[in-house]
């Protein structure tokens, strides 16, 4: 019986596709007034998860523009952004979610951040990343719940 249920369950994710198959896509996503309410799976982020995102040079990278004084253990922490120390206090939930799918709707056309859960990539996309987003919904969800911790004292 025990089998029949993990190979049920296996069926179930496989077709799926992903377990958060709920997740809102990318050209469904819902900004007003360079705010985004509601989760883009219906999930709480991971706060770890979303931490280890940030750092990993191939997902987040956000220290390359972002200085993190939470995380002075990894090298080479950038100017070009503003720092992430208090972001919490600084933008809400709505606010931070919506510059992490698209600052260059939420904060400004001109920005060089680059739009996490958008299909809008810029120019000079390399052809095996067209059509795709740089982060999952979950994904964003997790760097949110990191971001949501870093708060002023």
């Amino acid at each position: 019986m025990r089998k029949l249920i993990v190979a049920t369950s296996v069926a179930i994710l496989c077709s799926t596709g992903s377990v958060f198959a709920d997740a809102v896509g990318p050209s469904d996503v819902k900004m007003v007034d360079a705010v985004i309410e509601n989760s883009l799976t219906g999930q709480m982020g991971d706060p770890a998860a979303g931490r280890d995102i940030m750092i990993n040079r191939k997902l987040g990278n956000c220290l390359a523009c972002h200085m993190n004084t939470e995380i002075s253990e990894q090298p080479f922490h950038g100017e070009v952004g503003p720092p992430l120390d208090g972001a919490a206090s600084r933008w809400s939930e709505g606010e931070l979610r919506a510059i992490l799918v698209n600052a260059k709707q939420a904060v400004n056309p001109d920005s060089i951040m680059p739009s996490f859960y958008s299909l809008e990539l810029g120019a000079r996309v390399a052809e095996k990343f067209a059509g795709k987003t740089i982060l999952d919904a979950q994904q964003v969800e997790d760097v949110l719940a990191y971001l949501m911790t870093l708060k002023d004292e």
